[in-house]
């Protein structure tokens, strides 16, 4: 790696590791009901709320009502979603009178985005209208993120609370994390987009000249124009980075000019896709009552991040196998599905971020990656998001492998585990089993389906190892709620747009009820006094321990999947 690549990524992570504290401080106050300074501005409009919709602040909830709530919510979001998109033909702001959406594509794209996941089988500019675009999906993009945040905070509220039932009110926490959080960063982010060229606007499509007519076989030239979209883009744009979310106003998404238009709205974006998951983890160790727990769980998804960003660049940097059996040399490394512009270390930054954040956007195109450049986004989705994480999911995906390392550590001593003064008895260990294995059961299973069925099959536009690379791509990526691509399947089917769709549904509610359920159960226990035999998780020790855990279940559980598509890849590339 160049000096400037390396010191472009001590930069970005320096500037993001500076926010942490700062922000994650606001957002626990906010979730505390303490004063943070907006809530004199805003608090008013967040009181009108809860008298619109009928909601007691002071009313909590227990672990069942408070999911129950989540779901409910999100079924009313999947349904008005899908209706929109069936009826687009039919209503305003639609410049280039976009006809519906076709069923399947229609559920596919709704569950997507009711999840935080945001998997595209479709292209947005040819097939959504500006009215879709903003009352569908970016509306969802602040409304599945906030239902992450509500979740992981109730969690927390588990370790945080003693003999007690309630974990506080759905209705409340997702309202101030929109309202107090999402949207004001939305705001300023948009801003900045726009500054830098990033499209905001209702006007019609634009023709451009071609510099290059396209030419027919015979020579004849048949297209002298490009049908450029322009739309509402800067505003989707900043929350699907600061949410996790990841879907594009453009079919090439980040890569778009208009959407990430230069160095600077890629350094913004590329901020807004970790900030809020980094800051959480300061926001938890403050909601505990000890900054050292947040700052432990800051420590392990920092330390494999960089591991894994490490190997990336390396891989991208070194000249394509098949580039070398011509006896061509490259110093730029594999830039291919690359902007020029960017480069191989943001290109590889930006893939490992958003595949460790929940976040599905791309600047470069995952297909093109060298097999073990590609291997890599890959296994970040396949740890389960936790690496960073989605907005509030990933957190409570991370703290529910916390509960597994500490039980593990409690075999290894004869004791009974415990975990920021609180027993980890069966019930969690149930529970955490069930939020680790049902992720990886419906990754592998989708896989199998898929490369059996021959309809699904003629989906893969590559043969081979590489093929089966994007069918299993494809299945961590929607359960796992990621949302990014290998982009060489040919997904817009409907045995993919349902197929996902399900997989989506169940990636994201059944990992989301067992981390309530975890949180409903730790806030009626009692707290334990330290002792001797208590096993620090905030130093170093429990740092490797929750790292271990977290790579060796990752290993067990794709390993074997990997060695059919990435990895035998590589080794028939050395060939």
């Amino acid at each position: 790696m160049v000096t400037n690549g390396l010191l472009q990524i001590i930069f970005y992570l320096a500037i993001l590791l500076l926010l942490v504290k700062p922000l994650g401080w606001y957002m626990a106050r906010v979730y505390q009901g303490q004063a943070f300074g907006l809530d004199c501005v805003l608090g008013p409009v967040e009181r009108m709320l809860y008298r619109l919709y009928s909601v007691d602040p002071q009313k909590e909830m227990g672990w069942k009502r408070y999911a129950l709530a989540a779901l409910v919510f999100n079924a009313i979001g999947f349904l008005f979603i899908y209706l929109l998109q069936r009826v687009q033909g039919f209503l305003p702001l639609n410049p280039e009178h976009l006809s519906a959406v076709k069923p399947d594509t229609a559920f596919n794209t709704a569950v997507s985005f009711v999840t935080n996941t945001n998997w595209q089988s479709y292209s947005g500019e040819t097939t959504m209208s500006y009215l879709t675009q903003m009352f569908g999906m970016t509306v969802q993009n602040f409304i599945s993120a906030a239902t992450g945040m509500a979740a992981m905070v109730a969690m927390v509220r588990g370790f945080a609370r003693h003999s007690t039932d309630t974990l506080g009110n759905f209705w409340v926490d997702m309202t101030r994390s929109v309202l107090y959080i999402l949207l004001p960063l939305s705001i300023m982010w948009a801003i900045a987009l726009m500054s830098q060229g990033a499209v905001q606007s209702f006007g019609s499509y634009r023709n451009a000249e071609l510099i290059e007519p396209l030419k027919d076989a015979n020579g004849i030239v048949v297209v002298t124009q490009q049908k450029i979209a322009i739309g509402p883009a800067a505003s989707q744009i900043a929350i699907k980075q600061l949410g996790t979310n990841g879907g594009g106003f453009f079919n090439t998404n980040s890569a778009h000019p208009f959407e990430n238009p230069t160095p600077l709205s890629n350094f913004l974006e590329l901020l807004a896709i970790l900030l809020i998951p980094a800051a959480l983890c300061y926001t938890f160790g403050k909601m505990v009552g000890d900054p050292r727990q947040g700052w432990a769980i800051l420590a392990v998804m920092v330390v494999v991040f960089c591991g894994m960003l490490a190997i990336c660049v390396y891989c991208e940097e070194q000249t394509p196998p098949w580039l070398e059996k011509l006896g061509v040399s490259t110093a730029a490394g594999n830039m291919e599905g690359k902007e020029v512009r960017f480069g191989v270390v943001n290109s590889a930054l930006w893939a490992t971020a958003t595949t460790s954040a929940s976040n599905g956007s791309v600047n470069s195109m995952h297909d093109s990656y060298t097999p073990m450049g590609g291997l890599v986004p890959m296994l970040m989705i396949q740890l389960g998001e936790i690496i960073f994480g989605g907005v509030g999911s990933g957190l409570y995906g991370m703290l529910i492998f916390a509960i597994i390392a500490v039980f593990i550590a409690g075999l290894m001593v004869g004791r009974t585990p415990e975990y920021l003064g609180k027993k980890i008895e069966a019930f969690e260990i149930k529970m955490a089993a069930l939020a680790i294995l049902i992720p990886v059961m419906i990754i592998l299973i989708g896989t199998a389906v898929a490369i059996m069925l021959p309809s699904a099959r003629a989906s893969t536009n590559n043969p081979g190892p590489h093929g089966f690379s994007e069918v299993l791509y494809a299945f961590s990526s929607a359960a796992n709620n990621n949302g990014s691509a290998f982009a060489g399947l040919s997904a817009d089917t409907p045995f993919y747009n349902i197929g996902l769709g399900i997989v989506m549904l169940v990636g994201r509610y059944w990992i989301l009820i067992p981390a309530l359920a975890i949180g409903g159960s730790l806030v009626r226990k009692k707290a334990i006094p330290k002792s001797a035999g208590t096993l620090p998780t905030h130093g170093p020790l429990f740092i490797g321990l929750l790292i271990a855990v977290i790579l060796i279940i990752g290993a067990l559980s794709f390993i074997p999947a990997l060695a059919l598509g990435p990895i035998v890849e590589h080794l028939i590339m050395l060939k």
